[in-house]
């Protein structure tokens, strides 16, 4: 099966994996008829097909089938079919800055810097508790930029133009009480029956094995190879933060980390020595996915 996957996709595969992403979002669906939740499939459905064009963007699988395979995978087990709206538009304004921060057009990059404020912004509005997407921009930007102190304000003026907009339509509607939701720096809790996640801890052991043999090998990967993969480890690591600090019960937090995990482990298996090894590591992530996802239904623990 890595064989299979391991070869080059092509103009069609990408339609291919969104139908099928298609059909999970509709089957877990089919039964609810709530119009929020409704609107919030198709903000999750956006936001997460988006994410398979990020993968030709970032270029670092080769476009072959693997990571779109493990994607989808990871959105398979991931995805709860009741997801929160606040997710569902952090998957979509995720992607969304993911393309354009990763656009082979520098022009595009350093003129974008406004709207993706804006984005962050709204993206906070709707999800407070993504407040670490702000610091991994402002890293990419000091190390990145020319004009260090032009680009974040533009960022933080796009920041500045959303923020203002919501309060004031806020402030005609009527709403003038402060919500705590939107300082979501205080009262941190670990997380708590965390049992169903031992069965992703092959994935978890994957992961830091990729991040380990990454800097082992730092010095013989290419300027672009190392670059682009600090860019994905940053991007992970704000996307973690959020997840530690506020998943608590709800695992479709993780839902934030699918991208970057689907890339990380897609390399690690590509550069593993033996054949055996690659093959059993992809069985391995497949079958960890599988038992998490029917725990979440059948509740039973390791």
């Amino acid at each position: 099966m890595f064989r299979l996957l391991s070869k080059e996709s092509n103009i069609f595969s990408i339609p291919v994996y969104i139908g099928v992403l298609l059909l999970i979002v509709i089957g877990f669906n089919f039964l609810d008829l709530n119009t929020l939740d409704f609107f919030s499939a198709v903000i999750t459905f956006a936001g997460v097909a988006m994410g398979y064009f990020c993968f030709n963007t970032i270029a670092l699988n080769y476009q072959t089938h693997l990571p779109l395979f493990l994607y989808t995978a990871f959105i398979f087990a991931l995805y709860p079919g009741d997801l929160d709206i606040g997710i569902a538009v952090s998957l979509f304004t995720n992607s969304i800055i993911l393309i354009l921060l990763t656009n082979v057009d520098m022009s595009v990059r350093k003129n974008s810097y406004p709207l993706v404020g804006a984005i962050l912004a709204l993206n906070f509005i709707f999800l407070p508790t993504t407040w670490p997407m702000s610091i991994f921009l402002i890293l990419h930007i000091i190390g990145t930029s020319d004009r260090i102190g032009l680009h974040i304000f533009r960022l933080f003026y796009g920041i500045f133009l959303v923020g203002i907009s919501y309060l004031g339509i806020a402030y005609f509607l009527g709403m003038n009480s402060w919500n705590p939701a939107y300082f979501p720096f205080g009262d941190f809790k670990p997380s708590e029956n965390i049992e169903g996640l031992l069965w992703l801890l092959p994935v978890v052991l994957m992961l830091l094995h990729a991040v380990m043999d990454h800097f082992r090998n730092f010095n013989k990967k290419s300027p672009t190879s190392k670059f682009k993969y600090t860019f994905l480890l940053i991007f992970s690591l704000s996307q973690l933060i959020t997840i530690v600090l506020y998943m608590g019960k709800h695992y479709e937090y993780l839902l934030l980390l699918a991208f970057p995990a689907s890339i990380i482990l897609s390399r690690m298996l590509k550069f593993l020595p033996k054949y055996w090894m690659q093959e059993t590591g992809l069985w391995l992530i497949i079958f960890s996915l599988i038992l998490f996802k029917l725990q979440g239904y059948y509740n039973f623990n390791i």
